[in-house]
């Protein structure tokens, strides 16, 4: 039926008089119901991530270790009554609680290690100050001449580029069997180093330090898994140098000698993941629970996991409705050798895989004299990259920095900590550090990392971040993406 010209003038002056009044009940809703609002300022969340709040946790930590021999490591009684605090903090504050248990193989010293130059100007090296032996390292008794692999970098510095060194089997291309490797820590994991020097015949392996901020005190970690028949020992970026240089003028022989165990025990993973949330843009915040035998690791890493455990806490209290699902992660041997993360991964299928939006790793954020260390996503200080979408997050944190007029300092995505498998598998990471060993945290995997061992302004800084970067990628609607392009750098992988 055809109508009218004044009728359809009245049609169009209804219709705009109907979308004027919606749009004013909206505007009334909203002032009305502020709740309704996704607010962009992360305040009201960092208000309640106090480090006050957060040594709650931490005392709670160091009374688990005080009651179990002084230590929290995965497979003891001590880090199964940290799980168990973890889970019943979560629980209660409304999360879906996962207890992931796996097995894992246990690695013991039954004496300590032996490194010993016996030419040219014989020298013994201190267990603990310059060298002790690695995780899973095999069973040995080697007197030998050393080898270096290409690709060290001496002097270091902390403009210097990461080295690769035994990272490719060609790099012991001429390696002459039944010879010590000297290899330097850097861009590659451990394991892949050590299982390239001993198919290249290597009667025994020293693992130095970079010798950047940070990375000068004894390698201290993982070779990964059993599997090693040879003796592996971490060395101080000084015993690396020192040897090093002498092999400039001539042959250097060592006496290295290591007795080790393994044996399988089982840990857990605690998650706690919001009911609600987009399921295919999880946001996963994570860092692990256990501690090294040697201590009770409370700024390795209970500082993270309190951090983390209190983000969460507050994030109920709030009745902060993520638009993103999020699972906080308490990883279980990760001392171990990244263990429980990795188990995590490999549980994963393709959708699951694809699902995770972004991960946010929190290793040590207390540490006595510490630094501000964020994770370098696009490689453009360190010349090492994650996945696309590391440099996003790299930059949520800078910007977050920034805007509260404090420094920072770049960290490579090299693999030492929980984020490893999943940058692996393609997912973008970040996180934070504060940084460890000599000069930063001289009681790093030591007894004294206690609670005395925290730096409350260190641990009020790093949460307050971590607390907004999780606000960001909790509330957003974007992907995480990199809006510049990355540059030219070395793959970690």
């Amino acid at each position: 039926m055809l109508r009218s010209e004044e009728e359809i003038k009245n049609l169009t002056v209804k219709f705009v008089i109907l979308i004027v009044m919606a749009l004013l009940t909206l505007l009334l809703i909203s002032a009305l119901f502020p709740s309704v609002q996704i607010s962009k300022d992360s305040s009201a969340l960092r208000a309640g991530i106090t480090a006050a709040n957060i040594r709650t946790h931490l005392v709670a930590f160091q009374t688990i270790a005080d009651n179990n021999g002084n230590n929290r490591a995965a497979g003891t009684p001590g880090h199964q009554a940290s799980a168990d605090y973890v889970a019943n903090k979560l629980q209660s504050a409304g999360y879906i609680v996962t207890r992931q248990s796996f097995q894992f193989p246990y690695f013991q010293e039954l004496a300590p290690p032996v490194l010993e130059r016996t030419s040219p100007n014989p020298r013994s090296f201190t267990v603990g100050t310059d060298m002790r032996a690695m995780g899973y390292s095999g069973s040995g008794d080697v007197t030998a001449q050393l080898q270096t692999t290409p690709d060290i970098i001496i002097p270091s510095s902390a403009a210097s580029t990461t080295s690769t060194s035994g990272c490719e089997a060609s790099d012991f291309a001429g390696f002459i069997a039944g010879r010590i490797a000297l290899i330097q820590r850097g861009t590659c994991t451990f394991r892949q180093k050590v299982v390239n020097a001993q198919n290249a015949g290597a009667a025994g392996v020293i693992i130095f330090n970079e010798g950047k901020p940070g990375r000068a005190d004894v390698v201290r970690g993982m070779i990964g898994e059993p599997g090693i028949n040879i003796p592996v020992v971490g060395a101080s970026f000084a015993v690396g140098e020192e040897l090093y240089r002498l092999m400039q003028s001539g042959a250097v022989t060592l006496h290295l000698t290591t007795s080790t165990s393994t044996e399988f025990r089982t840990t857990e993973n605690i998650i706690g993941e919001t009911p609600g949330g987009r399921d295919d843009r999880v946001v996963i915040v994570g860092g692990h629970l256990d501690s090294v035998p040697e201590g009770p690791g409370l700024n390795d890493n209970a500082s993270g996991s309190a951090a983390i455990l209190e983000i969460a806490l507050q994030i109920s209290n709030l009745k902060i409705d993520p638009r993103n699902k999020m699972r906080f992660a308490f990883w279980g041997a990760e001392e171990e050798g990244l263990l429980g993360s990795r188990y995590y991964v490999d549980q994963l299928d393709a959708r699951g895989i694809q699902n995770i939006a972004v991960v946010l790793n929190f290793d040590m954020i207390a540490s006595p004299n510490y630094k501000r260390f964020v994770y370098d996503g696009n490689g453009s200080d360190t010349r090492t990259s994650g996945p696309p979408g590391s440099g996003e997050v790299e930059k949520i944190f800078l910007d977050y920095f920034d805007s509260v007029g404090l420094a920072t300092e770049p960290t490579a995505l090299d693999g030492s900590s929980d984020y490893d498998p999943f940058i692996d598998v393609g997912i973008p990471a970040g996180g934070l550090f504060s940084g460890a060993g000599q000069g930063l945290d001289n009681c790093y995997h030591m007894p004294c990392d206690d609670i005395n061992n925290i730096n409350d302004q260190a641990l009020d800084e790093l949460s307050d971040a971590a607390a907004h970067a999780v606000w960001e990628f909790a509330m957003t609607t974007s992907t995480v993406n990199d809006p510049t392009p990355t540059p030219t750098v070395t793959p970690r992988r």
